[in-house]
């Protein structure tokens, strides 16, 4: 008998084997068939949008049995519905917004004559094979998709069962477009079974990157389970402080949309944090405004004694936990802490947050100092709501997902994202170049600046 892991480990093999081996083709492609595959896809996509959302329909139908189920959470389907007024559609745009986008690869970001006769330049380059794993929302696929190829990277794909049908559709889709381009048509793949991720997991030889986006649970188990760099963010637990500056217009428009507007999003606020002095003026205010929206409180006790005498609080308010403060709730749950400064505003951001978009509401410049200063936040904005903290939004076209790390890509990730460099000398002397030309010999090393946009070749 067969060892089931021993297959799924050879077919793990050969999918990463196969996306190596398209990159590496890819790379001798001129950068110009990049857009003519983008636009190949949309095509595609467009022609046979009606069985993608049939497919979709067929998700959504099993999903909502799981959700009556208790199985999945609302937020979750919500991600999922691809036939929401525009979605569709603006998921094409997607396509159409990166592929409007400058190549990113190819560019010179250091120049540098190192003696007589020899340059060296940086140029940016793709990073490689992409693994990037996402839950619920199949447009992802096309996202994804989309930045992978305009930035020369080959990927790997995984999306969540719930969406399994509408994934596969789609990555069936690409794979056809692909074939009637210059791009190999295994330049992007998708996987559907966790088997197979875990597999894909332990190929570092043909894997350069991993891109998780998801729950804290699902990133910490990639990062424990391989020895691929992993990029991505688990929560988004982003914050609002209101500083003792606020205008109280402009705190009720940025705090109401930052918590309201799309509740699922992991760019949506989880915290408010409101300064003492605005206790009895600004703050019952925002409570009246956020439980007129049906957004439950969870309040400190300085916040929660200034509100008692609201009609609305016996159903809306609660008092608050320490757990709270470290909650991604992705609902109509809000977290309330009153605090002395914005030092004190900035600590508590730093120290329980997931480091994604927070936002301060102020018109003090020092303070707006201190915020950019002071924050350890992927985002930090100011006077504007966390929705902004989206690739599309950025002008990236779209997004990966949004990094909270701090190694080579921080905040949306788009294009720019997606590249690395690699280092050229080229030598224009006659018999080649040697150290020991510039270290024993007449020359000397000169490491003279150079024009960074003109090509070493």
């Amino acid at each position: 008998m067969s060892d089931p892991s021993s297959s799924s480990s050879n077919a793990a093999q050969s999918i990463a084997k196969s996306a190596r081996e398209a990159f590496e083709q890819s790379q001798l492609v001129d950068v110009s068939e990049r857009d003519v595959a983008l636009k190949a896809i949309k095509e595609v996509l467009e022609g046979k949008k009606e069985e993608i959302l049939k497919a979709n329909k067929e998700d959504m139908d099993a999903a909502e049995i799981l959700l009556a189920q208790g199985k999945l959470s609302k937020s979750l389907v919500s991600r999922l519905d691809l036939s929401k007024l525009g979605k569709f559609e603006n998921m094409l745009q997607g396509i159409n917004d990166v592929s409007s986008l400058p190549i990113p690869t190819g560019q010179i970001t250091f120049a540098k004559e190192l003696g007589p006769g020899l340059d060296l330049h940086r140029v940016t380059c793709p990073i490689g094979v992409l693994l990037v794993i996402f839950e619920a929302r199949p447009e992802v696929v096309v996202n994804i998709a989309a930045l992978a190829i305009k930035s020369g990277n080959a990927a790997i794909l995984k999306g969540g069962k719930e969406s399994l049908k509408t994934s596969t559709i789609l990555s069936n889709l690409i794979a056809e477009a692909l074939g009637k381009t210059s791009i190999p048509s295994t330049f992007i793949q998708t996987v559907s079974t966790r088997s197979e991720i875990s597999s894909l997991l332990a190929q570092d030889r043909y894997i350069d990157l991993v891109m998780p986006r998801g729950g804290n649970e699902l990133v910490k188990n990639i990062q424990n389970n391989t020895r691929i760099p992993v990029m991505g963010h688990a929560d988004g637990i982003c914050a609002v402080y209101v500083d003792e500056s606020a205008i109280e217009e402009k705190a009720l428009r940025v705090v109401l949309e930052s918590k309201t507007d799309y509740m699922a999003a992991c760019n949506s606020a989880e915290t408010l944090l409101i300064h003492k002095s605005l206790i009895n003026t600004i703050w019952p205010k925002l409570a009246s405004t956020l439980m007129s929206n049906n957004i439950c409180l969870r309040c400190d006790p300085n916040t929660l004694s200034s509100i008692r005498n609201l009609k609305e609080s016996s159903k809306f308010v609660t008092a608050s936990t320490e757990e709270d403060y470290f909650t991604e709730f992705l609902g109509p749950t809000l977290a309330i802490k009153t605090v002395n400064s914005i030092e004190e505003a900035i600590k508590h951001i730093n120290s329980h947050s997931s480091h994604h978009t927070d936002s301060i509401i102020t018109e003090n410049e020092n303070s707006i100092l201190n915020w950019f200063k002071g924050l350890d936040s992927a985002n930090c904005f100011i006077n504007a709501s966390t929705r902004f903290a989206d690739g599309t939004r950025y002008g990236l076209g779209t997004e990966v997902g949004i990094s909270t790390g701090k190694t080579h890509a921080r905040g949306p990730v788009g294009l720019d994202g997606l590249v690395i460099y690699k280092y050229i000398l080229r030598s224009k002397n006659e018999i080649g170049s040697i150290i020991a030309d510039y270290e024993k010999g007449e020359n000397k090393y000169t490491h003279k600046d150079l024009i960074k946009g003109k090509s070493p070749f």
